[in-house]
């Protein structure tokens, strides 16, 4: 493996702006920027007319180990994270058994360390009686507290308030929820039944998981977090009408900030219909506004990270009825390609983008040393070709799922290399075996 890296003349989109420069890397880290290197090194880099950007801060992913790694598992998905430019993930606890403890989370560490390409870090997930365990987390080294309002993968449901009210009060880090209220599901459950039977149409979805079950859920949070001074992070925010409850600024300036998702950007309620139960998730993919006032939101600051909530299941998983059919999508390989194309529709700038997949989640997070391109940073950088193209096809997709709901379709660029703490971790389709990804560290008291 090099220990010295020089890339030459690169385009670099970091800090808000554009330069050309050469950037040599030596002990993981970036020891110099500068218009012109001479150096001798173990591997030059040619990036002329090439684009480099700061790897994807992904800070909410599925990775299905333990116990459910029929699905997914560290190894198969942390792979597909540095192919599609994700250097760092951040990844959740409802897994078998979950992560509601010291002894499981460092389970989970010690796999990672051993496996994976991209940097990794874990929630501790929060239950209805492990107030103990969250009050002695490990705030350098754990990513944040996850808090499920609204039950998913896992049944790892909150639904105490009692509960709820002292992990808001007494958390010691950042706490992220999934929002969503669930007595109005089960009674929109219940309602589709009668009307439906057991043949519930994969087009109700967004009118079982509503407007109201988020809007709710969201809003006792943000209520929960003010009375309590709580550092709160709401995932994977779906509607126009959550959005009122976001106060629009840059992310260093709030205690309260939203996320939003790849797949909630990308699709509407129309793409059930020749997508089906491969793009049902939760919260639902909603009609077509919701998609627009996102955007919008991204412009005036409402929303502050992008990112995948990848959540993959096998493809057999996904042919059963609307009851049966499981909800997440697999999206960590094909997120920054989506948001790219993007940015070639006009939607957002090369540099918004790497603000709001690089830049903004080390700085929710205070992760050590990552997310820019700057001097004495961790080497965590992807490698461009906006002039060229990649087709998702069967043979591609690195998910131990398999599938894709972006198969076949045509990117408007082509991820060359990923380099994750100065190692090549992935080059021109192929995954380096011997890149192992760092813990991530967090600059907390």
């Amino acid at each position: 493996m090099p220990s010295t890296i020089l890339i030459k003349q690169a385009t670099i989109i970091s800090n808000n702006k554009s330069t050309v420069q050469d950037i040599f890397i030596a002990n993981n880290r970036i020891e110099k920027i500068a218009p012109k290197i001479n150096k001798k090194v173990a591997r030059e880099i040619n990036a002329e007319k090439l684009t480099l950007i700061p790897g994807v801060i992904d800070d909410q992913v599925h990775f299905r180990e333990p116990g459910l790694s029929h699905k997914a598992d560290i190894f198969s998905e942390s792979r597909a994270a540095v192919a599609g430019g994700t250097t760092s993930f951040m990844e959740m606890p409802n897994t078998i058994p979950q992560s509601t403890n010291k002894i499981e989370l460092e389970k989970k560490y010690s796999k990672a360390k051993n496996v994976s390409p991209a940097n990794y870090s874990f929630y501790l997930g929060a239950t209805n009686n492990n107030l103990d365990d969250i009050k002695s987390v490990d705030v350098k080294n754990v990513c944040g507290i996850k808090i499920f309002m609204g039950s998913s993968t896992g049944n790892m449901l909150v639904n105490e308030s009692d509960a709820l009210e002292k992990i808001f009060e007494h958390a010691p880090t950042i706490v992220t929820t999934h929002c969503e209220v669930e007595e109005i599901i089960k009674t929109n459950t219940e309602l589709a039944k009668k009307k439906f039977g057991e043949n519930i149409p994969i087009s109700a979805h967004p009118e079982i998981r509503n407007i109201e079950a988020c809007y709710q859920s969201s809003k006792k949070a943000i209520k929960l977090a003010r009375e309590n001074n709580t550092n709160l992070h709401i995932l994977h925010i779906s509607t126009e009408e959550e959005l009122e409850l976001f106060e629009k600024g840059n992310i260093e300036e709030k205690q309260i900030t939203a996320e939003v998702c790849v797949h909630h950007l990308t699709f509407s309620s129309n793409d059930y219909e020749k997508l089906g139960s491969l793009i049902k998730c939760n919260p639902a993919i909603k009609e077509a506004r919701h998609r627009v006032a996102l955007w919008e939101a991204i412009k005036n600051k409402q929303l502050d990270i992008i990112a995948t909530d990848h959540a993959p299941h096998t493809w057999e998983e996904k042919q059963n009825a609307y009851l049966k059919s499981p909800s997440g999508v697999p999206l960590v390989q094909h997120a920054l390609y989506s948001m790219i194309d993007f940015v070639k529709k006009g939607h957002l700038t090369l540099e918004k983008m790497v603000e709001l997949m690089s830049h903004n989640p080390a700085k929710r997070y205070q992760i050590s040393d990552r997310g820019y391109i700057s001097e004495g940073q961790y080497a965590d950088l992807v490698l461009l070709d906006l002039n060229s193209t990649h087709t998702v096809e069967k043979n591609n997709i690195l998910y131990k799922c398999g599938w894709s709901p972006f198969e076949g379709r045509k990117f408007l660029s082509n991820i060359l290399m990923t380099i994750v703490s100065g190692q090549i971790a992935y080059e021109n389709g192929k995954i380096n075996n011997d890149c192992k990804g760092m813990r991530l560290s967090f600059d907390r008291d």
